[in-house]
């Protein structure tokens, strides 16, 4: 089933509500809400819980392609699309009361959606984009969460899952932006797991190294162990069922992101000061 609320319906919960199903969904699956799914990592996660015959509440900008997402997932697995961003925290607030109302709770939700760009302290044209990036990133992972942990303290249970990045573990030379960004998602998320704790819910940091999706495909540099979105996204559910608290897939990265850490400071200078950087979305 595919219910879209769109978002000039969703400019507030009541509004939304109203227009929610009644009835609980029947699926035996997981209640699972994903940001960004209309496509890469977001999409495959998708598909993949559907495959367990899930209740899916889909979250993207491109309502197009949340309803060809839907179209190709399994008759097992029921869905709710809703077209909105991120960033409008009251769209946000509405589809979480509605898929709640819908699947008649909620057992996992994945802050997945976010963007990146190179950006250059000096140039004056990158601050909006680096503002861009810290609101998509970080403080849209906070308003994505908010409207679930009710629910999930009158449950006792629930998973609440950040898409952090490789790129967090330390700074990249023309990815201040991107690297703070997800540098924030790790810390906050382990802020989070302990303030959620007592309430029996659980808090899952996921960093992706590099992924197969339309955001990697701009860089335009070698990018090392190169995972397709699919196997991401199996790996992904395994290690949020499985009780992790924080994981980097591929392992591969991980060996590197441990490494990273370790580097003394002048030897990371020496080796990354003239890495690949990414591409700027403006020029000076």
């Amino acid at each position: 089933m595919t219910v879209t609320v769109a978002d000039t319906v969703a400019d507030t919960v009541a509004d939304t509500l109203a227009g929610a199903v009644a009835e609980t969904a029947a699926s035996s699956g997981p209640r699972v809400f994903i940001t960004g799914a209309s496509s890469g990592i977001g999409a495959a996660l998708a598909v993949r819980y559907a495959r367990d015959g899930a209740t899916i509440g889909l979250f993207a900008r491109r309502e197009t392609a949340l309803r060809e997402l839907a179209a190709s997932l399994p008759s097992s697995s029921q869905h709710r699309i809703y077209a909105g961003d991120v960033c409008d925290h009251a769209a946000l607030a509405a589809a979480a009361h509605d898929f709640i109302a819908h699947a008649g709770g909620i057992d996992i939700v994945i802050a997945n959606a976010g963007i990146s760009h190179g950006t250059l302290t000096e140039v004056a044209e990158d601050l909006p984009v680096f503002e861009a990036i810290i609101a998509t990133n970080v403080t849209a992972t906070v308003a994505t969460f908010a409207p679930f942990i009710e629910a999930m303290r009158e449950q006792g249970h629930g998973t609440l899952v950040g898409i952090a990045s490789v790129a967090g573990v330390r700074g990249l030379p023309g990815g201040g932006g991107y690297s703070a960004s997800k540098a924030a998602v790790v810390t906050y998320c382990e802020a989070l797991r302990l303030e959620m704790r007592r309430h029996g819910i659980r808090v899952v940091t996921i960093a992706p190294g590099y992924i197969d999706t339309p955001m990697t495909r701009q860089n335009k540099y070698h990018m090392p162990f190169l995972m397709a979105p699919e196997r991401f996204a199996d790996r992904a559910v395994r290690a949020i069922g499985g009780g992790v608290r924080y994981r980097v897939i591929p392992w591969q990265m991980g060996v590197v992101a441990k490494l990273l850490r370790w580097l003394p400071d002048a030897l990371y200078d020496l080796a990354f000061a003239r890495a690949p950087r990414k591409a700027r979305k403006s020029a000076p």
